[in-house]
């Protein structure tokens, strides 16, 4: 199964966390876009010119992990 990504072009100035920032809108979330650039070096700031790709990643569902209590159900 291969995982849905977007593709970016580093320029300079890049690094992971800025891409997870400007993609997922937290710059924590850089794990999942090291992960799928097995290719590319890891370092503090990307080369200007690298193929980057983004992992898509999916939104948390909204449910409540625990099931509501009827009176609480609306």
């Amino acid at each position: 199964m291969s995982v849905p990504y977007l593709l970016h072009r580093s320029v300079a100035g890049d690094r992971w966390d800025l891409l997870a920032w400007r993609y997922y809108g937290d710059p924590t979330l850089f794990g999942p876009i090291v992960l799928v650039n097995t290719a590319v070096p890891i370092s503090s700031v990307l080369s200007p010119g690298t193929d980057v790709m983004i992992p898509i990643l999916q939104a948390a569902s909204a449910e409540v992990a625990t099931p509501l209590p009827p009176w609480r159900k609306q």
